[in-house]
């Protein structure tokens, strides 16, 4: 079986619901270009089709050869900025369209989608997705926006009810992470995503968390974030600086993909990191993408064992796919 572990998909009838139940979400507004506004925040950008096109995503998943295809949201629609009990009917809202889209084309595993700005409230959405048939979720790395962090205190009911679960829990990087130097040149996708999710993860590892809450499954996309290329640096960075998680141990507990677009930084990676923790992944639908993710697999001289975890193998038994 052939497992893309990272893709994005806003179904349809979430956006019918999104029109339909205006009137449940004062703190959300549409803007006449497609765009979201949450709680007065600066708009996203306009839903791109092909978040939605489900036909078209079920033929490319036919072309690629690729039979289930793991899916959260979209980072720009979580809608972090949303007050208190409409931040968590937003979240019920997303999760009820992806389980949903799920349930009528079974090519897709759904991860869910938590308040994040409340801890409390995002643990107890997860625990409810987890019971719902969730897997995990697939988070933001700025839960109160610019300058925000994942390690704060008040979020640790949501890092324990991940622990308790078992969840898996995607870290995506956002769209505008505050770093006004990647807006030209397309640099946003071609360095800031690695960079934001760097950082973010980077804090986790340095706080304990991810070996503190183990039983949880973190997952940092893209090669773990280019985090085994900074591996000396965050162990020497370890070594004088007391109180901080070890990122060797906790670097040996996260999962990451394959969405790197050069097999020689692939083969880096599993240098470093082994190959048990490594997920086939297109993030499909976006361009900065793989569109054709099996190649980089197939090009990095690996046994036939090796193949079959990384297409899919290790995803089964994480997503729990038949």
């Amino acid at each position: 079986m052939i497992v893309d572990c990272h893709a994005h998909l806003v179904p349809p009838e979430l956006l019918a619901a999104i029109r339909r139940d205006a009137a449940k979400f004062p703190n959300v507004r549409q803007t006449e270009d497609g765009g979201l506004s949450f709680a007065g925040a600066k708009p996203t950008r306009p839903v791109p089709k092909p978040l939605s096109d489900i036909p078209a995503r079920v033929a490319w998943m036919a072309k690629q050869g690729i039979d289930k295809q793991v899916v959260g949201g979209w980072v720009d629609m979580f809608g972090y900025e949303l007050p208190g009990a409409e931040s968590e009917a937003w979240s019920r809202l997303t999760n009820d369209a992806l389980l949903a889209a799920a349930k009528a084309e079974s090519r897709f595993v759904p991860l869910a989608t938590v308040p994040l700005g409340d801890g409390t409230r995002a643990a107890r959405i997860l625990k409810d997705a987890r019971q719902a048939g969730f897997a995990g979720a697939m988070i933001g790395t700025l839960p109160r926006g610019v300058g925000s962090t994942l390690d704060a205190a008040d979020l640790d009911p949501f890092w324990r009810a991940a622990d308790e679960t078992g969840a898996f829990i995607h870290i995506h990087p956002s769209f505008d992470a505050g770093d006004v130097r990647v807006n030209d040149f397309g640099l946003a996708n071609g360095l800031g995503r690695i960079t934001d999710a760097a950082v973010a993860v980077a804090r986790l590892i340095c706080a304990g968390h991810v070996t503190k809450y183990k039983n949880a499954k973190f997952f940092a996309p893209m090669g773990a974030a280019a985090l085994p290329f900074v591996l000396g640096r965050l162990k020497r960075n370890h070594a004088i600086t007391p109180g901080i998680g070890d990122p060797a141990e906790a670097l040996g507990l996260i999962y990451t993909d394959t969405i790197l677009h050069d097999v020689r930084v692939l083969k880096f990676v599993m240098e470093m990191i082994g190959t048990e923790r490594l997920m086939m992944g297109s993030d499909m639908p976006f361009p900065i993408g793989d569109l054709e993710p099996t190649k980089i697999v197939a090009a990095a001289g690996l046994s036939p064992a090796q193949v079959t975890s990384i297409n899919g193998g290790l995803a089964a038994r994480i997503f729990g796919i038949q």
